[in-house]
């Protein structure tokens, strides 16, 4: 037999029902707790994250126009040591790259009609076999010595010896070149300067010369051109004198002259790597950060490098203006961007 319901059970039952339809919300609801932490754009959809890049700001500063020019250090004056008569050499006291100073006694040169006068001598004592004879070979020994013509070897200025052609117990003859002495004061640097860049070169611009063992660059400037010579290199010779003098000199020192021939002073200049160049089209271009954050490209006319920042010529671009350095490459117009540190 069937229990019909009571009606407050009725009643129950319709209570439970309305709070499960209207009561609760579910996870597909949309409403305040459904979009809460939720970033929309100004249509309504969600923003895209950024790109992470990196960047620099525009700068202001002087590029220095420069012509680069290999070469070496040669002295303008060398002085020869010569033998001042027929001899032998007894004593020769530098080797190649000694310093000497003006006046310094570097060796020694016999006669050589001295020299055999001695030796005549004490081949007479050698073959004395008695007590007279033995008495006139050191007689005639001892006026040899009381007469050996002999002379030192001095320098007549100060420098760097570059060539030594003697040794000790050489027999010379008069006027030969025993030893070669590269003048203080009269070291240069010969640059081999391309023949397309002569005409911007001029006497008195300022320069630098990076030789090969030297910790810093020395400073130097434009002579002017030397003896031209037969060439194949399409270079010619460039005297450039040193600012200071090298002591001591050294001759036949190898390195690179910088040439400053113009100067492009308060110019706006931005990081190498933020001109990003298209071979084949053959234009440069800058990312730079948009008042809303993205990325605009603008297309630049670049002038100056100096092996870190590159001067813009064109379009103008103000200081404190913000360029993408890093990561930039292959982003299009209007790409949103996240600033790293």
């Amino acid at each position: 037999m069937k229990t019909p319901f009571a009606p407050w059970m009725l009643a129950l039952v319709a209570l439970l029902a309305f709070a499960c339809g209207h009561g609760a919300s579910g996870p597909d609801d949309e409403g305040p707790a459904g979009d809460a932490g939720a970033t929309q754009a100004a249509d309504g959809g969600p923003v895209p994250a950024g790109t992470p890049v990196r960047v620099a700001e525009v700068e202001r500063a002087t590029m220095l126009d420069r012509v680069s020019a290999p070469g070496q250090t040669e002295a303008l004056i060398e002085q020869k040591v010569r033998a001042p008569f027929d001899g032998t050499v007894t004593a020769l006291d530098v080797v190649e790259g000694s310093p000497v100073t003006k006046g310094q006694r570097i060796g020694e040169i016999v006669a050589r009609d001295s020299e055999a006068a001695i030796e005549g001598a004490r081949e007479m004592v050698r073959q004395a076999r008695t007590d007279e004879q033995r008495g006139e070979a050191d007689r005639a020994l001892e006026l040899a010595q009381e007469n050996l013509v002999s002379a030192p070897l001095t320098t007549s200025v100060a420098g760097l010896v570059t060539l030594r052609s003697a040794a000790a117990g050489d027999r010379v003859t008069a006027d030969q070149e025993l030893v070669t002495i590269a003048a203080a004061g009269s070291l240069i640097f010969r640059a081999d300067v391309p023949q397309s860049e002569l005409a911007r070169v001029h006497p008195g611009q300022a320069a630098s010369v990076a030789l090969a063992d030297s910790a810093q660059p020395l400073a130097a400037r434009v002579h002017g051109p030397l003896t031209p010579e037969a060439r194949s290199d399409l270079t010619a010779p460039l005297r450039l004198d040193f600012t200071r003098r090298l002591s001591p000199p050294v001759v036949g020192r190898f390195g690179t002259a910088q040439i400053t021939v113009a100067e492009h002073r308060d110019v706006p200049v931005v990081p190498l790597a933020a001109v990003l160049r298209d071979d084949v089209s053959g234009t440069s271009r800058v990312g730079t950060v948009a008042d809303d954050g993205t990325l605009h490209w603008v297309v630049v006319d670049a002038g100056l490098e100096d092996g870190q920042r590159v001067e813009i010529l064109s379009p103008p671009l103000a200081p404190g203006a913000r360029v993408v350095v890093s990561g930039q490459v292959g982003l299009a117009e209007g790409t949103p961007l996240a600033i790293q540190p």
